[in-house]
C-alpha cells in the first residue's frame, strides 16, 4: 500500500489532553500544533502525516476522521498534499547529498533557478514538493494524483462545512474519486 504525505488545516490546534486519543488512534503517526491556553484557540491548527492507503483520497479521509474523532469541537478545514521539505528532506527523494541540494538551491554547481523558498520556520527554511520535483525534472505520480483529489475533498469539506446536510458521505467522495482519478491523473 503507498504512503501519502498530506497535511490537514484544522479550525484550531489541540490541547494536550486531546494528544492522547489521537496518538491511540494514529500510533503517533501524526503531527499536530497544540496549544496550552484557551486564548490561542482561535488560531487555525494543522495536522501532518505520512499516511498509508489505497489512495490518496482513502487516506486523507481515514485521518480526517481519526482527527476529528479525537478532538471533539476540531474540524478539518481543508487538506495540502503537496508538503514543504527541508534540504534534508529535499536530498531523501532526490537522492542526493545535502551538500548538493545545498549547492542547487545557492547554483554553487549546475543549472541554476532553484524554486525559493516557501517559508521559514525556526531559522529552516522550507520548500515546496512540487516546485523542487519540476526543478529537478522528476516526475512523482503522487503529485499528480495529488492536484485533482485534494480539490475536490476541499470542495467537500467545504460543502459539509456550509451545508452539511448535503454533503455525501466520506465514503462516497472517496468511492466517486477512486473511479475519476485513473483516468484525470
Amino acid at each position: 500500500m503507498p504512503s501519502y504525505d498530506f497535511a490537514l488545516i484544522l479550525s484550531r490546534p489541540l490541547y494536550e489532553e486531546e494528544l492522547d486519543p489521537l496518538f491511540d488512534r494514529t500510533h503517533g503517526a501524526v503531527t499536530v500544533s497544540i496549544i496550552t491556553e484557551p486564548q490561542h484557540a482561535d488560531r487555525s491548527g494543522n495536522a501532518s502525516c505520512t499516511w498509508d492507503g489505497p489512495t490518496l483520497a482513502a487516506a486523507i479521509m481515514e485521518l480526517v476522521e481519526h482527527v476529528e474523532t479525537s478532538a471533539p469541537g476540531v474540524h478539518v478545514l481543508r487538506v495540502e498534499a503537496d508538503p514543504l521539505l527541508t534540504i534534508r528532506d529535499i536530498a531523501e527523494r532526490v537522492g542526493r547529498s545535502a551538500d548538493s541540494v545545498r549547492h542547487a538551491i545557492t547554483g554553487a554547481r549546475g543549472a541554476t533557478g532553484f524554486p525559493a523558498s516557501e517559508m521559514s520556520t525556526a531559522g529552516h527554511r522550507l520548500w515546496r514538493w512540487s516546485k523542487v520535483a519540476a526543478w529537478y525534472g522528476l516526475d512523482d505520480p503522487q503529485l499528480v494524483e495529488a492536484k485533482p483529489t485534494v480539490q475536490a475533498i476541499n470542495g467537500w469539506l467545504a460543502l459539509r462545512d456550509v451545508v452539511p446536510d448535503v454533503a455525501p458521505a466520506p465514503e462516497e467522495i472517496t468511492s466517486a474519486l477512486s473511479l475519476v482519478i485513473p483516468h484525470v491523473a
